[in-house]
């Protein structure tokens, strides 16, 4: 496995209430691995602009730190649906697109077919009729299919809080490997 130095970990953790510090949690887990990590979260961006302009801008600046970077890591836990986070799923898709490493973990432990069931439940979905994506795997097929190494997942079974780093601190071992 070749070094890197710059990877880009992207996920949905800009949106946690503690996001920039826990962005400077995962870049000084990274650095322990002689790596950089480049988190997609600028705490200079003043919130008060024009929506239009702002997420522009925010996907102006991704983007430009994903040019820099030789790969990336994605936190693939579960966001908002049975799957990983859209935004992140777009972000892993543009480095696999041109051909860099895709790492990614998940803190969750459930097989995507069981998030998949109770999501439909929830929403109302007659479960039975629609046929359900059951390859035992931890999200769908595609992602998997993508991953440079196997997804990283809590090696016990035990999902781990949302905000848990170490299964992140577990992908880094295997990426800096």
């Amino acid at each position: 496995m070749p070094r890197f130095s710059k990877i880009y970990l992207a996920g949905p953790d800009v949106f946690l209430p503690n996001a920039a510090e826990f962005a400077a949690a995962k870049r000084g887990l990274c650095s322990e691995f002689g790596l950089q990590g480049i988190t997609p979260f600028n705490p200079d961006l003043d919130m008060s602009l024009p929506a239009d302009w702002l997420w522009r801008k925010i996907y102006q600046d991704d983007l430009a730190m994903m040019r820099e970077s030789e790969a990336i890591i994605a936190n693939l836990t579960p966001f908002r649906g049975a799957s990983a986070d859209a935004g992140t799923l777009v972000e892993l898709g543009w480095f696999l697109g041109r051909g860099k490493p895709v790492f990614a973990y998940s803190n969750s432990a459930a097989p995507f077919a069981e998030r998949s069931r109770i999501q439909a439940a929830m929403a109302g979905e007659p479960v039975s009729g629609l046929a359900m994506e059951d390859f035992g795997l931890a999200d769908n097929l595609m992602i998997h299919g993508g991953l440079t190494l196997p997804l990283v997942l809590p090696p016990d079974g035990v999902s781990r809080p949302f905000d848990s780093l170490e299964i992140f601190r577990l992908c880094l071992e295997r990426v800096a490997g």
